[in-house]
């Protein structure tokens, strides 16, 4: 059992920043000009480069050396929607990326040049930041990376009340498909979020110039109109924080049960590209100012990657006359969940199980099933067994489980009074969203670890190191789980819901005293548990050196009822290396993912 001294450890090192940047009004005049005839012959939306605010004041801690450069700079897009389909037939073929632009029931699909897009976290090198200081001296100069599905609100109060695209654009290096876009009328903002390192700039006043490249604007016809936004940069420290989003609320979250699946997430790397998430310490906690309370939730908990970043707090509306700023001037909209403003919590509400269990004749109707498949592993590195176990040398490793649908997976749990453990039963639904059927399915277990505290589901998965033979040698003791849709593996497949509900373990998953719980893999989505703890990573130490495989196993046990069993495995080449108490891994590319 894992203390809670050494959850705290953990969380330290990996739990990705929740600070959230102080909500500031939006200026008159800050609005890109209309394209000229040559952009505007181009098919597809009107896009717009805009900043909220004229000036920025940001924090460089002294505890976390480095700048956050989130200019408060967006992408408008008006005429229609920004859209975008990110596709692989399978990791031996490369990203294919393409533009879908709809006229009213006329859809045209654009295919972006070959090469431009290598992965799904959004179009590389969309946007040039240069910095110059107070003298007029240039101190940095960059591109960032645009993630389309960054968190947006809308421009204009008779755009659409929601947004239909996913809250961000995933990183997992083993994604095979993804749906990216703007909605029309609304925002999103161009800094790359989690997904980008800090920058380098001390104390004192700058000058930066946001842009669109060159190679986007020909490419979608946007103006070029550079943004200036005056840089305020100041150095705190985190002592004698206590109020905002850090400080002490930030030590309170860390040591949530909810703060992650084990309480142990693998480094992030701050890099924003497809092997996000493996490297560097994850941005830690830092204290900001108290906000809209605008949380990152999505896809926290289970994986080793950061979570999306804050949503923007403010819904940019065009105000009627003059007012505070000049004529059509715009205005910060009041903070809170409502039509058209996303600044709240993305923490979406856990799914209700039934009300009582299932009674009558089980049956297995012949209705659409998920269909479960596994990832390769990822994540692969070499660690000790911390205090817990010394003098042993662990594989440890990220695996997930995903549902390619065409129906999601419901599992329902049931307790009978006095009983530790839940039966569980699965359930089936017509076209409709009827439900039609139940099978049992096995039972549900409390796990009162810290860090964990929650009602897994057993059986979901297994795995396995297996020799060069392809026969299994160590198994890891992990086979009960939470069921969170923590990745968007692939959101082209048949009924993706790129809205999932449960994205973190505060969505579902219950308490101790639960009577009963609802666990929901949606289509599209997986789950990714980083298995790195002793009995959950595999004992190494008296391993000989050579050539193994990583075998993620979903539905071990086949008692969940799919569409098709048999991709149900994946296997991820390894080689063990070095010497005991100092062993080593290296993990080839798989096909074309070049990934540990």
């Amino acid at each position: 059992m894992m203390t809670r001294s050494q959850q705290g450890r953990t969380n330290r090192l990996t739990r990705p920043s929740i600070a959230v940047a102080a909500a500031v009004a939006v200026t008159a005049g800050v609005v890109a000009a209309a394209p000229d005839a040559k952009t505007a012959a181009v098919a597809g939306p009107k896009l717009s480069l805009i900043a909220a605010s004229t000036s920025v004041t940001l924090d460089s801690w002294k505890e976390e050396p480095g700048v956050y450069l989130d200019l408060g700079t967006y992408l408008t897009s008006e005429k229609g929607a920004f859209e975008f389909k990110v596709t692989r037939k399978s990791y031996k073929d490369p990203v294919v990326a393409s533009q879908i632009i709809r006229n009213g029931k006329e859809t045209t699909t654009k295919a972006l040049p070959a090469g431009l897009v290598k992965d799904f976290t959004g179009l590389p090198d969309f946007m040039e930041v240069s910095v110059v200081d107070a003298a007029g001296k240039p101190v940095l100069k960059k591109t960032e990376n645009f993630c389309p599905n960054n968190a947006s609100g809308r421009v204009r109060p008779d755009a659409p009340a929601n947004s239909k695209y996913p809250q961000s654009c995933p990183v997992n290096p083993f994604t095979l498909g993804s749906v990216w876009g703007v909605e029309n009328g609304w925002a999103a903002n161009t800094y790359a979020g989690y997904y980008s390192a800090p920058v380098q700039l001390a104390a004192g006043t700058y000058t930066a110039k946001v842009s669109v490249t060159k190679k986007y604007r020909d490419l979608f016809g946007i103006a070029n109109k550079p943004q200036s936004v005056k840089v305020t940069v100041r150095e705190r420290s985190w002592e004698g924080q206590e109020g905002g989003s850090g400080g002490a609320a930030a030590k309170v979250a860390s040591s949530s049960p909810h703060a992650g699946h084990a309480g142990h997430q693998a480094a992030a790397d701050p890099a924003p590209s497809g092997h996000a998430g493996h490297g560097a310490p994850a941005r830690t906690d830092a204290p900001a100012a108290a906000t809209t309370g605008a949380g990152s939730t999505f896809n926290v908990g289970h994986g080793p990657y950061p979570p999306a970043p804050p949503a923007l707090p403010w819904a940019l509306k065009k105000q009627a006359g003059k007012g505070a700023f000049g004529a059509q001037g715009f205005s910060a909209a009041r903070v809170g969940d409502r039509a058209g403003q996303t600044d709240g919590s993305r923490q979406a509400p856990g799914a209700q199980p039934n009300a009582k269990r299932p009674t009558g004749k089980a049956a297995v109707p012949n209705v659409p099933k998920p269909d479960l498949r596994s990832l390769p592993a990822y994540g692969i590195t070499v660690s000790d067994g911390y205090e817990d176990v010394p003098g042993k040398d662990y594989l440890a490793f990220s695996a997930n489980v995903w549902n390619a649908g065409p129906a999601k997976l419901v599992v329902d749990g049931f307790r009978s009074p006095g009983k530790e453990l839940m039966d569980a039963y699965q359930y089936f639904y017509d076209a409709k969203g009827k439900q039609v059927g139940y099978t049992p399915t096995g039972t549900m277990e409390w796990d009162p670890r810290p860090g964990h505290e929650h009602w897994h589901f057993t059986d979901f998965a297994s795995y396995r190191l297996l020799k060069a033979d392809k026969k299994e040698t160590v198994r890891s003791g992990k086979e009960a789980f939470c069921l969170a849709n923590t990745d968007a593996v692939d959101y082209t497949v048949k009924n993706a819901n790129w809205h999932p509900g449960n994205t973190d373990l505060s969505t579902a998953c219950g308490q101790e005293n639960s009577i009963s719980v609802r666990e929901v893999l949606d289509i599209g989505s997986g789950d990714t548990y980083t298995q790195d703890l002793p009995g959950q990573s595999f004992d190494i130490t008296d391993l000989p050196n050579g050539t193994y495989y990583i075998q993620v196993l979903a539905n071990p046990e086949n008692r969940l009822k799919e569409t098709n069993h048999k991709n149900n495995s994946a296997l991820r080449k390894v080689v063990l290396g070095g010497k005991k108490g100092a062993r080593t891994v290296k993990v080839p590319a798989h096909h074309l993912v070049n990934a540990n």
